[in-house]
């Protein structure tokens, strides 16, 4: 969905994705960082343009670059897509950075500005997120923002290269918000 939210806090934004952020995005990936997305890795500029323009035509979706305020450099993508306002539920996804943002400050940053849009200014009550599951470090960093294990859902997803894999599924809930944001700001202001 073509978008105009902007989400700005602890050092990054979250600019609505556009065809102009594909050349810093497509220079960020690499295969092993690719590894259990669902669609084929975009090989250069070009490719990522149609990966982002089918990002935006998604009508239940928010897409984001995920720009260092500072100096506007682009750091990796996000979204929030499954939206459902009726039944007050969202899921967080497609989400990853370059790997010199890996493990630190950008990723907590922007789930802590996802939520907080999500639960506060939606006012929506469930907010899932999930990962392949063999991706132990997805998982791991998921749990560590607060996403409560649900379930793993077996041969849910079809790669790129037609292999079937499992997703692993996480949720925050609404009661849980209060705690899950305290954690997260912890984490940014230490």
């Amino acid at each position: 969905m073509d978008h105009d939210v902007r989400l700005i806090g602890y050092g990054i934004r979250l600019d609505p994705l556009r065809i102009d952020h594909a050349e810093a995005l497509s220079a960020l990936t690499d295969d092993g960082m690719w590894a259990g997305m669902t669609s084929a890795r975009p090989r250069d500029a070009g490719e990522y343009s149609a990966h982002i323009a089918a990002q935006v035509r998604e009508a239940d979706a928010l897409a984001f670059a995920v720009v260092d305020d500072a100096d506007g450099k682009v750091l990796g993508t996000t979204s929030l897509y499954d939206l459902s306002v009726g039944q007050k539920r969202v899921e967080i996804g497609s989400t990853w950075y370059g790997r010199d943002y890996w493990g630190g400050r950008t990723n907590p940053a922007a789930k802590w500005l996802l939520l907080s849009y999500s639960f506060d200014t939606l006012d929506l009550y469930r907010v899932g997120l999930r990962c392949d599951a063999r991706n132990a470090r997805s998982a791991a960093a998921i749990q560590r923002l607060g996403g409560v294990p649900e379930a793993v859902l077996r041969s849910h997803r079809v790669a790129a290269d037609g292999s079937r894999g499992d997703t692993a599924y996480f949720s925050i809930l609404r009661p849980e918000w209060p705690d899950v944001r305290a954690g997260l700001q912890a984490r940014l202001t230490s």
